[in-house]
């Protein structure tokens, strides 16, 4: 009885650290920050978000690429296959033109994963929250 007990505290706790961590990516305060220096000048978030140079970013990671309505994408953009998670935007952040080559994104890149975390922890405030599991 003694090591289920211990057996089922350790589970629990291993699944509230990796949870945790999942959900401590980035801070997204800090992202707020970089956003408008970043990406301000292209693209828009939040209720009143349109497009401009580039699509507006509300519920971007999840989405497939070139599906933002309202903004014209390049053929290589809506033919690239690529849907939109952290590991995806963290290397097209890093080298836009590798990741989708033909983009029209006209961005140097950002390496410093800490701005990336925190840059993905505020986009990913303006995401709908995730669907339970229906069971």
């Amino acid at each position: 009885m003694k090591n289920t007990a211990s057996l089922m505290l350790a589970l629990i706790l291993c699944n509230g650290l990796l949870s945790t961590s999942v959900l401590a990516a980035g801070d997204p305060q800090a992202g707020a920050k970089i956003f408008p220096r970043l990406c301000g000048g292209c693209h828009q978030v939040g209720e009143s978000a349109r497009p401009g140079f580039g699509p507006q970013l509300n519920g971007i990671i999840g989405r497939p690429a070139g599906t933002s309505e309202n903004y014209v994408y390049s053929d290589a953009m809506k033919n690239s296959g690529v849907t939109w998670d952290r590991e995806t935007l963290t290397a097209y952040l890093k080298d836009p033109k590798g990741v989708v080559p033909g983009t029209r994104m006209i961005f140097w890149g950002l390496s410093d994963e800490e701005k990336l975390d925190n840059l993905l922890a505020y986009l990913q405030t303006f995401s709908p929250p995730a669907q339970a599991n229906p069971q």
